[in-house]
């Protein structure tokens, strides 16, 4: 694999960078840090295997000097499916010219696949129905509360898939938003959950295997690392093929302003998710990569490509816990379901991908160049 690009290769073309299994998106990866004369390290998940048997590993590719003070940390597959557009996004900008001329006293580490599981399987959680981007929490206190979330959650598993059930949980939905509102409604949907592990966002009982292998890898990649960027690829939010950016350092902090800086205020500052207040989100990866650096400063973003709209993308959340669930693997009725659950976050349309592409090399420069920049 280590041939599969060269210079002759089409760069930031979506059928070089984008892949239709984890299998392939791993080679893919490794080959473009391979490319880049980086090093790469991986580190195999102790029980789990992918959809055909396959080993699974969380990987990390390193360009650059190890011990640079600056380093931007680019991160794919926290949300399982989602990782196979992340991924593309990571081998198009290794592919490029920037990956080619670093910033002085800067490198880049990339996680590929930090759910591995997610993204071999085509879903969002790991193989313990856990949302690692809620997972990030001190279970040593009491977990973070939903008071609605009870409420909403027979509404939000139905037993049967079909238009009369669909309707019903709408039904729900809508009467529920009719008493508290469309941001409470919002926030209990999103903001993560510590009591249904059967449910969706959950953000589960002990740390999951990937949030135990990320604080090792922030231990073993960036012990030097003074200054600290991140870019957590997600895809789902937003308008169809567009980034939508959600910058979690302090409202009004310099922190925020440099992201700001980097990718521009008019997409990091007062962004709200569907048109209303953001959640309270808990258990965020960027929380968890915030401590584990300690009182080294992080700046960046969990940077979505939009889909479907809002509506049908709450279908599909509904869609991914009801395949776990409720589904039969070995029927016709679950395999188009889930190839529709599998497209609703990664689109087939080539000019989806190419111009997601596009965008996430465009954005990871961003990221880089402002990296390069950045002294205390």
């Amino acid at each position: 694999m280590a041939q599969l690009y060269n210079d002759e290769t089409p760069k930031h073309e979506a059928a070089t960078c984008f892949s239709l299994d984890y299998p392939a998106a791993r080679a893919k990866f490794q080959a473009a840090i391979r490319y880049r004369k980086g090093t790469l390290a991986a580190y195999p998940h102790p029980s789990a295997f992918g959809r055909h048997g396959e080993v699974l590993s969380v990987d990390v590719g390193v360009i650059g000097p190890k011990d640079a003070p600056n380093s931007l940390l680019v991160i794919s597959g926290t949300h399982g499916l989602e990782g196979r557009c992340g991924s593309a996004a990571q081998v198009g900008w290794l592919l490029g010219d920037g990956a080619a001329a670093l910033p002085a006293q800067t490198n880049v580490v990339m996680i590929h696949a930090i759910n591995p599981w997610g993204v071999s399987h085509g879903f969002r959680t790991t193989e313990n129905n856990v949302d690692i981007n809620r997972n990030f929490v001190d279970f040593t206190q009491p977990l973070p509360e939903n008071p609605h979330y009870q409420t909403l959650h027979t509404v939000r598993t139905p037993r049967d898939w079909t238009r009369t059930s669909l309707a019903a949980t709408q039904a729900g939905l809508n009467g529920f938003s009719e008493q508290v509102g469309p941001a409470a409604l919002f926030d209990t949907i999103a903001r993560g959950q510590y009591t249904h592990a059967d449910g969706i966002n959950y953000g589960g009982h002990a740390r999951e295997w990937s949030n135990l292998t990320l604080e090792r890898i922030v231990a073993e990649h960036l012990p030097a690392s003074r200054r600290v960027g991140l870019i957590d690829w997600h895809t789902g939010l937003g308008a169809y093929g567009e980034p939508f950016f959600l910058c979690f350092n302090e409202e009004g902090s310099a922190l925020q302003s440099r992201a700001a800086d980097w990718w521009s205020a008019q997409r990091v500052i007062g962004q709200k998710p569907l048109g209303v207040e953001r959640p309270n989100y808990t258990g965020l990866v960027f929380h968890g990569v915030q401590s584990f650096l300690q009182d080294r400063p992080l700046c960046g973003a969990v940077v979505e490509f939009g889909t479907r709209d809002g509506d049908e993308m709450g279908k599909m959340l509904h869609l991914d816990r009801w395949l776990r669930y409720e589904g039969q693997p070995d029927s016709a009725t679950y395999r188009m379901l889930h190839a529709d659950l599998e497209d609703s976050f990664v689109p087939v349309e080539m000019l989806w991908r190419q111009k997601v592409l596009d965008e996430a090399v465009r954005i990871t420069q961003q990221a880089v160049d402002g990296m390069g920049a950045w002294r205390d």
